[in-house]
């Protein structure tokens, strides 16, 4: 919280010398969403915005806005990013997810496929086009499109969760077991324990992925809920007659 701190004042340094300052406007409205001054950050952004044509403000603002609610204004700032030159990559990606948000899945293919013409083996809205798919319901496309952002970028951690969910739709849990684990040991989140975990009890592998779900549900932790989904919802999951009752049996685990 310090470093926040002391982030939002050397931005607020910055920008009273040079108002203009893009990387310092992106700093402190960072530092104040990361601080859950929300209505601050995005009220310092728009006022930048106001003044600059810079896409990255306008990407940021627009996915603040979108967190409250005010996703018009926020298709409105994304829209007008991405038709900037040169074209801001990062603009493209939210756009097509807000639109996607909002059932807009033509407008938001016609999007993602504009962005790739000006880079066409960015990761980023290589996904985004996935994303775009599976919402279609163009499963076969999107697996492929996920298998190739995987093969080019073995590392990419969104690329590993997708495909894991791609292989999930075929019946696939081992690959997918594999690929989450993959995910993990780059960024060790509870939600990615639990997708693992229910492949693994999928795979008949009870003991490690309770484990998981042990893991993921410690404390006041807000997957605590969907550990327990997670494991009484699985075809080889255990049956609790109460929810508190697989809640208990989990963090009695922990304890």
């Amino acid at each position: 919280m310090q470093q926040l701190e002391d982030a939002e004042q050397l931005a607020s340094q910055v920008l009273k010398s040079d108002r203009g300052n893009t990387l310092a406007a992106e700093i402190l409205g960072r530092a104040l969403l990361a601080q859950n001054r929300l209505d601050e950050a995005i009220l310092h952004l728009a006022k930048f915005a106001r003044r600059t044509d810079e896409p990255s403000i306008e990407t940021l603002l627009a996915g603040m806005l979108a967190a409250v609610g005010r996703r018009d204004e926020a298709l409105d700032h994304l829209r007008r990013a991405v038709a900037r030159r040169p074209p801001y990559l990062p603009a493209f990606v939210e756009l097509a997810l807000q639109l996607r948000k909002t059932g807009q899945f033509d407008e938001a293919m016609t999007v993602t496929e504009s962005g790739l013409t000006f880079e066409p083996q960015s990761a980023d809205l290589q996904l985004a086009l996935g994303y775009v798919l599976v919402e279609r319901n163009e499963r076969i496309r999107a697996q492929e499109v996920f298998a190739k952002v995987h093969a080019a970028e073995p590392t990419h951690h969104d690329a590993l969760m997708t495909l894991a969910a791609a292989m999930i739709w075929d019946g696939d849990y081992a690959r997918a077991a594999d690929l989450y684990r993959r995910a993990l040991a780059i960024k060790p989140l509870d939600d990615t324990r639990i997708r693992l975990g229910k492949c693994l009890l999928e795979l008949r592998q009870r003991e490690e992925a309770e484990a998981l779900f042990r893991t993921a549900a410690h404390g006041l932790s807000k997957f605590a809920a969907p550990s327990v989904i997670a494991m009484v919802s699985a075809s080889h999951g255990r049956i609790f007659l109460q929810p508190s009752a697989a809640l208990d049996f989990l963090r009695a685990r922990n304890n």
